[in-house]
C-alpha cells in the first residue's frame, strides 16, 4: 500500500494526526526533500528506509514503490503542504493504478492556509471577495491561455500565487494589465509557518522592490487583493437581524 501524505505547510506540528501515524508506521518513506520539513522524519520508526525524491525522477520514484510493494512493505509518499496542489501526484497515482498497487491520499495543511494564518487574514470577506484564485505564473510549466495571470486578475478576486517569487517583474505587469490598481494591497509570505517565516506587506507596484529588500527569491507565496485592506462588510452569519436555522433574528 502507498499512502500519499500531505506534510503540511512547514511547522512540524501542523501535520495531521493521520499523517503522523502513517509516517510512524511506514516501512519506506519517499519525501519531497526540497520543501518538506526534515524534522518530520524523526517520527519514522527505526529501520525505515528514507529516500529524498529531490534526487529522483518519476521512474525512480515508482521503482522504489514497486520494490516496497513486492516485499510487502508500506510506503509513505510525503509531499509538502496538501498534495492536491502542485504536488504532481496524478502521474504517480496513474502509474500505480497501471501496476495494480493500492494507494490513498491523506490531506495536509496547504501553505496557502499557512499564509493566511501568518497574515492574520481572511481570504473571503463580504463586500470584498467571495472567491480565492490559486494559480501560478507560467515558467517551465506553461499555463493555458485562458489561465494567463492577466485574465485571472480581471476578476478582482483574492489571489494566492504559488511558484512565482522569482518572476515578480512579470507578475506585476500581468496583475496591472489585468486590472488591479498599483495601490492594491499585496503581501509576500516566505516559508509560511516555518521558524524563519517572513511576512512582507506592500502593494502590487511594490512587489519587486519589497522582495529585493528582504532577499526573497523563492519559497514564498504572493497574495493580492482587498482582503488585505481595512474595508469590508460584516457577515450575515452573526448579524442579530439575520435568521438562521439555529436562531431568530431580532
Amino acid at each position: 500500500m502507498v499512502h500519499f501524505v500531505g506534510a503540511g505547510s512547514g511547522a512540524v506540528d501542523l501535520i495531521t494526526v493521520r499523517g503522523k501515524r502513517l509516517i510512524e508506521e511506514a516501512d519506506v518513506i519517499i519525501y519531497a526533500g526540497s520543501l518538506v520539513n526534515p524534522a518530520l522524519l524523526d517520527y519514522a520508526k527505526q529501520g525505515c528506509q528514507v529516500h529524498n525524491s529531490a534526487y529522483l525522477h518519476l521512474d525512480g520514484i515508482i521503482d522504489l514503490m514497486k520494490d516496497a510493494e513486492a516485499k510487502g512493505l508500506m510506503t509513505v509518499r510525503l509531499h509538502t503542504g496538501d498534495p492536491s496542489l502542485y504536488g504532481a501526484i496524478r502521474e504517480q497515482m496513474d502509474r500505480l493504478k497501471e501496476l495494480g498497487i493500492d494507494y490513498d491520499v491523506c490531506p495536509g495543511v496547504s501553505s496557502f492556509c499557512g499564509a493566511a494564518a501568518a497574515l492574520k487574514a481572511e481570504y473571503t470577506l463580504p463586500g470584498v471577495s467571495q472567491s480565492v484564485i490559486i494559480t501560478r505564473m507560467a515558467g517551465r510549466t506553461p499555463v493555458r491561455e485562458k489561465e494567463r495571470m492577466r485574465s485571472l486578475a480581471a476578476h478582482g478576486a483574492t489571489m494566492v500565487i504559488f511558484l512565482s517569487a522569482g518572476l515578480l517583474e512579470e507578475l506585476t505587469q500581468e496583475l496591472l494589465a489585468g486590472g488591479y490598481g498599483a495601490d492594491t494591497p499585496a503581501a509576500i509570505v516566505y516559508k509560511a509557518t516555518w521558524e524563519d517565516e517572513k511576512v512582507v506587506r506592500c502593494t502590487v507596484s511594490e512587489l519587486v522592490e519589497a522582495a529585493k529588500k528582504h532577499g526573497i527569491t523563492k519559497t514564498a507565496l504572493i497574495t493580492v487583493g482587498g482582503f488585505l485592506g481595512d474595508d469590508y462588510e460584516l457577515s450575515k452569519l452573526y448579524d442579530a437581524q439575520f435568521t438562521t436555522g439555529f436562531r431568530d433574528g431580532n
